[in-house]
């Protein structure tokens, strides 16, 4: 009996109403393909949190249906979660361009995944066929990562583009955008196209990555210290145009931060940035070096507290401090909530005495990677799709993009602002939506793989808002007794910790205690007491609503 083609569900686990998580997945009744595995680092308010990565549930519940993972280019927000994806479901094949596959490979070293990982190079050359479900081609993009692609993907009810982050760069660092593939993909009829978001709110085009190199030379030609240049360490194109500068004024270049040693390494084997081994020197040896003979590439040019020039600015670099006279420039714009911390790092390097350069209108110091209104507007005129669904943003930035695309003659009911976890359904070159799947965040701290809960998050912020009420108390449960009185901690109460508030505290709490265990009575029951007690009293006094925690200690077990 021959088989009835099932509709294709296409639907986002990350990168819809955010910037980063990047995942985007394509399931017919028997097969299911992912584009991109990223990670979106923390917010100010996520404190401990290292990344944030989709909810994997829905692919673990299908993990049979599987096929392959593609990746469009090698940043951490399309690449990131992979390590995590990997230790929850089984991925048959990843396919790569040549230098995310290296970075893929390094990560899933440095994760200790012991399973053999096969990962594919492809180019644009390439055509993959999945089951005969979906055959996947490849077209080039411009973006600030060498090996960038848009990926095609043809059903056999229709075709969808996913444009991976890019601009229209005509004048790029690397190889040109494969405008004509993209040109004949569209004439050919594109069903449904997703593109980029990022800077959907920008009018006009994006600059070039080569108008930044002369902003660049400027500093060099005036600095008469050392330069300390912080970018993305994945911003590849970046790095390669300031150590080519660096080396024409005849400074040395040394490299802090571990992302930033690992990338560049990487790109340096495979060619993608070319610096001579006699200009590259050790953190140790700087000190040798006359400081305008100095040029330090690092991490941390988004304010990140364990980056490189952070602990440079704390004094807590071994090797490297801020003397006056050093120039830094942030070669790169804040990440949407960065701001705040970024400003805090650049007024501590400033009060060290550094020259600090940011990016601004008159001084270009930064190029974005993602595509201004004319560059989403050609994309949606060569692409021409029947259906639009904007892709990698905040919610206003889709919302942007969809207006564009109305704009360029696409119907509104045609184009589809989504969150994640809402599903897309392509039937005979028609597109519908069609219900969600749970698409939530996991937070990743530390080495803890399984992740945190949002209601982990949450006590985390109250407890950063409102502060903490430790309440200590040894009883006797097979007397019924309290052996000693609770012990108040306030934590985030300063202005309270030595005052009539804690013996208050403590009188509520021994009070609520010896009510309840005048009849038998359960932990659970005694701790009930305890909050209600001096959460009531805590509110009262300060009008603050800290986690109380009730901690007790059963002499009667510690007998036993």
């Amino acid at each position: 009996m021959a088989r009835i083609d099932s509709p294709v569900n296409i639907f986002a686990l990350g990168g819809l109403s955010e910037v980063g998580k990047n995942m985007y997945c394509f399931e017919t009744d028997r097969n299911l393909i992912i584009v991109d595995a990223g990670v979106r680092f923390p917010e100010a308010n996520l404190p401990g949190v290292d990344y944030v990565i989709p909810d994997y549930s829905y692919l673990k519940a299908n993990r049979g249906k599987i096929r392959a993972l593609f990746i469009t280019h090698g940043h951490e927000d399309h690449i990131g979660g992979i390590p995590f994806l990997l230790r929850t479901v089984n991925v048959p094949v990843i396919y790569a361009p040549r230098l995310a596959a290296a970075l893929i490979r390094h990560k899933i070293e440095d994760a200790r995944i012991k399973e053999k990982v096969n990962i594919v190079e492809y180019d644009s050359d390439t055509v993959v066929d999945i089951a005969g479900d979906f055959k996947v081609s490849f077209f080039r993009v411009t973006h600030s990562i060498p090996d960038a692609f848009g990926i095609c993907i043809d059903t056999k009810h229709g075709r969808i583009i996913e444009t991976g982050d890019f601009k229209i760069d005509l004048t790029p660092v690397g190889p040109q955008f494969e405008l004509s593939k993209l040109s004949r993909l569209g004439s050919e009829g594109v069903d449904l196209l997703m593109a980029d978001s990022t800077n959907a709110e920008i009018e006009g085009y994006t600059p070039s990555e080569t108008s930044v190199r002369q902003g660049v030379e400027d500093i060099f030609e005036k600095a008469l210290g050392r330069i300390i240049v912080s970018t993305f360490s994945s911003n590849i194109n970046r790095i390669q145009q300031v150590v080519e500068v660096a080396v024409e004024h005849g400074r040395k270049i040394c490299i802090l931060g571990r992302s930033m040693e690992n990338v560049v390494s990487i790109a340096r084997k495979y060619g993608y940035i070319k610096i001579p081994d006699a200009s590259i020197v050790e953190d140790s040896a700087v000190r040798n070096l006359r400081p305008r003979e100095v040029c330090i590439l690092c991490t941390g040019s988004q304010g990140e507290e364990m980056a490189a020039l952070s602990r440079i600015a704390r004094g807590e670099h071994r090797n490297i401090h801020i003397v006056p006279g050093d120039t830094i420039v942030f070669s790169s714009n804040p990440i949407p909530g960065n701001n705040a911390v970024i400003d805090r790092l650049v007024n501590s390097l400033v009060k060290l005495g550094a020259d600090v350069k940011l990016n601004s209108m008159s001084f270009s110091l930064h190029s974005s990677g993602h595509p201004s209104k004319q560059e989403l507007r050609l994309m949606l005129r060569l692409a021409a799709p029947s259906h639009f669904m904007p892709v990698h943003g905040e919610y206003r930035m889709l919302k942007i993009h969809g207006e564009i695309g109305h704009q360029v003659g696409i119907p509104e009911s045609n184009i589809y602002v989504l969150d994640n976890g809402d599903i897309l359904t392509l039937k005979d070159h028609e597109v519908k939506r069609r219900g969600h799947i749970p698409a939530g965040d996991v937070y990743i701290d530390g080495n803890d793989l399984d992740g945190l809960s949002s209601a982990v998050m949450r006590d985390r912020d109250e407890m950063n808002r409102e502060g903490l009420v430790a309440v200590l108390l040894t009883i006797d449960s097979r007397e019924s007794k309290i052996i000693v009185p609770p012990i108040v901690y306030f934590r985030g109460f300063a202005s309270f910790s030595d005052t009539h508030v804690v013996r208050h505290c403590q009188m509520h709490a021994l009070e609520a205690v010896s009510e309840v265990m005048k009849g038998r009575v359960t932990f659970a029951e005694i701790k009930t007491a305890v909050r209600q007690a001096v959460s009531s009293y805590v509110y009262r006094k300060t009008q603050r609503t800290p986690m109380i925690v009730p901690l007790i200690m059963d002499v009667t077990r510690e007998r036993a």
